[in-house]
């Protein structure tokens, strides 16, 4: 759809959790989220783009809500003159595959920093090594950049802060360590992807993981039943970080979210596990203010 010298397209940030790893729907082999215009047939911008989804995956999107729109004037765009229009959402999917489908790609190959599971990432040496050359280069604000980055990365005694990952990619844009800010190829941080996309994945990242806190849309990445543990890993998959084992359990009681199914599971190397499923009467905008991840501190 052309409004003048602007076409709005939808834009989707379509997530799954597959083998501990969260995964996103791409199209041009990992470069680009999928994406396409608005069509007049369609009653809403919502329906339009659940409908395309499930054409796309041959299964129906569970969670799904508007993210941002972006519009900035010096997006990356094909129309000379013109401007394009985003309106990006975030969704929840289980991963398919097969021929002529779209390819999945992990998250932490477009944000190594990231991924906190197994301790800090090597990469954040490098990191904070090339931000703070950055900073170094503006005597005028050097202090200021500095402050910044110890922040943002969790240097400034503050800790890690897993919801930061939009504001982390866009301070790295900021200083011209991504390609996507004209940076060479072998000097980027993380995989690039086409015009502002690893930007709108940022976002999406960002949402969800504060998300995850306060609403039981996690619940949406999984099968009918499960195992606490597996339910553990992929909200530490999605985070990035290791939760408490005793302490995630314990909350998972008081919030009263599941209810066992009377089946087990057998697990690697242990016992069989009983099963579980989402209590559905949670979906009653039950608001779980106040609910905080309960991470490791090993």
């Amino acid at each position: 759809m052309t409004i003048g010298f602007a076409h709005a397209e939808l834009i989707a940030v379509l997530v799954a959790v597959t083998g501990d790893e969260p995964r996103v729907m791409t199209i041009r082999s990992g470069d680009a989220l999928p994406s396409g215009p608005f069509e007049m047939g369609h009653r809403t911008l919502q329906s339009g783009l659940r409908e395309w989804v499930q054409e796309q995956t041959e299964h129906p999107v569970g969670y799904l809500e508007q993210l941002y729109t972006f519009a900035d004037r010096d997006r990356n765009n094909d129309i000379p003159g013109g401007r394009t229009i985003s309106i990006s959402y975030l969704g929840l999917v289980n991963e398919q595959s097969g021929a002529g489908r779209p390819g999945w790609h992990g998250w932490y190959e477009y944000f190594p920093w990231e991924d906190h599971r197994q301790g800090r990432p090597a990469v954040l040496d490098e990191i904070m090594a090339r931000l703070g050359s950055w900073a170094d280069a503006d005597p005028a604000r050097r202090d200021h950049r500095h402050r910044r980055a110890d922040f943002t990365f969790g240097l400034d005694g503050g800790g890690w802060n897993e919801d930061l990952a939009l504001q982390r990619y866009e301070l790295l844009y900021e200083a011209g360590l991504v390609a996507e800010a004209g940076c060479a190829a072998a000097a980027n941080l993380g995989r690039a992807m086409f015009a502002d996309h690893r930007r709108i994945l940022a976002t999406g990242i960002a949402r969800l993981r504060a998300k995850i806190k306060y609403r039981p849309v996690v619940f949406e990445l999984m099968p009918d039943s499960f195992t606490l543990l597996r339910l553990q890993r992929t909200i530490e998959a999605l985070a990035g970080l290791t939760l408490h084992k005793q302490n995630f359990r314990r909350l998972i009681e008081q919030q009263e979210l599941v209810e066992e199914t009377g089946g087990t599971e057998s697990e690697t190397g242990g016992r069989p596990a009983k099963l579980f499923r989402f209590r559905h009467t949670v979906l009653e905008e039950r608001a779980l203010a106040g609910t905080k991840l309960p991470l490791s501190r090993n």
